[in-house]
C-alpha cells in the first residue's frame, strides 16, 4: 500500500522536484497533464496585443477559451478595445465557419464608435482542426473594409509543442502593419519586448550618446509614432520570444538585425556591446567601471541578505540559470529554481550548475503534483519571481516578470537593489500575484 504524504505518492517515477545533478536536458520533467498556479503576473497575448496604439482585438473561440481573454481585457480596463465571436457546437458542423467569422467581424466593426488603427483577429485551435480557409476570410474582410488594417493572430496553444508558439506568432504580428519607408541611419528599433528597457542601461546610454534615436513599441504614444518604426535601419531584440519577430521584420523591410540577449555573464554583456559597436562602426564602450559597480552592488546585497535561502523562478528572467550561477558565485544561498524546461541558450550554465551546485533543487511549476506541493519554508526565504513567492508563500520577494526591463550591468545593479528592498519590506503575496500582466493597469 502506498503511503500518502501531502496528497502525493512517495517515490513516484514522475517527481515534480529533482536535484540539479539529476535534471535531464532540456526537459527534466515528463510532459503531461498541467497545473496552472494562481501566479499570473506574466503577460499574455491580450496584454501584448494592446501595445499597438489604437488596436482592437477580436477573438473567435468557444466560451471556455474566451473566458480567460475576456477577463484579461476587463482586468486591464480595456474592454472597449476587445470583442469576441462565440463559437457554438453547431458552428463546427454546419460548414459555415468562414461566413461566421466574416459576418461576425463585419458586425463588430460596423458597431464600433471609433475606427481601430488595426484589427488583431485571433483564430483558435478549432480553425486548424476544421481546415478553415483563413486566407479567404482575410481576403474577404479586406475587400469589405479596404481602409482597415487586419493582422492575422492565433490563440492555438495546442500547436505550441511544435513550431512557433502563439506568443512568438504575435510578436511577428505586432509589426505587420509597418510598411517600407526611407531608412534613417540614426534610428534603431528595440523589437518584441513587453516592458520598456531601463533608460540608464548601458546599451541605451551608449546609443543615445552616439546620437541614435531609439524606437520601442512600449514607448509609442500614438499610431503614427508606431508606424515611424519603419524608418529604422536596425532592429535589436533582447527577449528570446521576440527574436523570430525581429528576424521576420528585418527580412521584410530590409533592415539589419542583432539579437543581444539579456545576460548575467559579464563577458557576454561585453561581447553584446562589442557586436553592436562593430555594426555601428564605432568603438565599444569601456565597461570596467560598470563591472566594478556590479561587484560592489552584489557584495552589498550579500551583506544585507546574508545566508537567507533564495528561490527563483523562470517567469522572472529569461536566463534563470545564468542568474542562479551569478548569485551562487557571489556567495548567495540559492536553494531552489522553479522551471519546467531549460532554455536552449543556457546549456553552458546548465552544465556548470550541475558541477558547482549538484544538490540545488529544480522544481516544476506546471506538474500536477504542484497543486498539493507544501506551500511553506521553515525559515525566512527570499524569492525572485512570483511563482517562487507563491509556492513558498513568502512575503519577501522581488516582484518582476520577463526581465523587468532590466539589461546588462545596470540591470544587475538594479536587481541587487530590488533584492535588498524585498528582503527588508514584506509584500502582500496573495494580492499581488493574482494580478495579470505586471506593469499593466489592473482593476483588481
Amino acid at each position: 500500500m502506498l503511503e500518502m504524504i501531502h496528497g502525493k505518492e512517495e517515490n513516484r517515477e514522475d517527481p515534480e522536484i529533482l536535484f540539479m545533478k539529476d535534471a535531464a536536458w532540456p526537459v527534466p520533467f515528463r510532459p503531461g497533464l498541467e497545473y496552472n498556479s494562481p501566479a499570473h503576473g506574466t503577460w499574455n497575448i491580450v496584454h501584448t496585443g494592446m501595445l499597438i496604439p489604437g488596436s482592437h482585438q477580436i477573438y473567435v473561440c468557444a466560451a471556455n477559451c474566451n473566458r480567460g481573454v475576456v477577463l484579461t481585457a476587463a482586468e486591464m480596463n480595456a474592454t472597449d478595445r476587445f470583442s469576441s465571436i462565440a463559437l457554438c457546437e453547431e458552428d463546427l458542423i454546419d460548414g459555415g465557419m468562414e461566413d461566421l467569422v466574416i459576418d461576425g467581424v463585419s458586425d463588430i466593426l460596423q458597431r464600433l464608435q471609433r475606427k481601430p488603427t488595426v484589427v488583431l483577429l485571433f483564430t483558435v485551435c478549432l480553425h486548424h482542426f476544421m481546415g478553415c480557409d483563413l486566407e479567404y476570410i482575410y481576403r474577404s474582410l479586406r475587400e469589405r473594409f479596404p481602409e482597415q488594417r487586419f493582422v492575422d493572430c492565433y490563440m492555438d496553444p495546442i500547436m505550441q509543442k511544435g513550431g512557433l508558439t502563439p506568443d512568438q506568432k504575435l510578436r511577428i504580428g505586432l509589426y505587420a502593419c509597418l510598411e517600407e519607408r526611407k531608412k534613417n541611419s540614426k534610428q534603431i528599433n528595440i523589437i518584441g519586448n513587453d516592458l520598456p528597457t531601463e533608460e540608464n542601461s548601458e546599451i541605451i546610454q551608449f546609443l543615445s550618446e552616439k546620437g541614435y534615436i531609439i524606437k520601442d513599441i512600449t514607448r509609442c504614444h500614438d499610431f503614427e509614432e508606431y508606424l515611424s518604426m519603419s524608418e529604422s535601419f536596425l532592429n535589436l531584440s533582447f527577449y528570446p520570444p521576440a527574436k523570430v519577430g525581429a528576424e521576420k521584420l528585418s527580412e521584410r523591410l530590409g533592415m539589419k538585425h542583432l539579437y543581444l540577449p539579456n545576460s548575467f555573464d559579464y563577458d557576454e554583456i561585453d561581447e553584446n556591446l562589442s557586436r553592436l559597436a562593430d555594426l555601428l562602426h564605432t568603438e565599444s564602450p569601456d565597461t570596467r567601471e560598470r563591472r566594478a559597480k556590479c561587484e560592489r552592488k552584489l557584495a552589498r546585497a550579500k551583506e544585507v541578505i546574508g545566508d537567507t535561502p533564495i528561490a527563483l523562478d523562470a517567469t522572472a528572467v529569461p536566463r534563470i540559470l545564468g542568474l542562479t550561477r551569478l548569485l551562487l558565485t557571489h556567495g548567495f544561498h540559492v536553494v531552489r529554481i522553479y522551471m519546467d524546461s531549460f532554455s536552449p541558450e543556457e546549456k553552458r550554465d546548465y552544465q556548470q550548475l550541475k558541477q558547482m551546485a549538484p544538490e540545488l533543487t529544480v522544481c516544476a511549476t506546471i506538474h500536477p503534483g504542484m497543486r498539493v506541493f507544501p506551500r511553506e519554508y521553515k525559515e525566512k526565504l527570499l524569492a525572485i519571481g512570483q511563482k517562487a513567492a507563491y509556492f513558498h508563500q513568502t512575503p519577501y520577494f522581488v516582484n518582476m516578470v520577463e526581465g523587468g526591463g532590466l539589461y546588462g550591468y545596470e540591470g544587475i545593479c538594479t536587481l541587487s537593489e530590488w533584492m535588498m528592498e524585498a528582503y527588508r519590506e514584506p509584500k502582500d503575496t496573495r494580492d499581488l500575484v493574482i494580478r495579470k500582466g505586471l506593469g499593466c493597469e489592473s482593476c483588481i
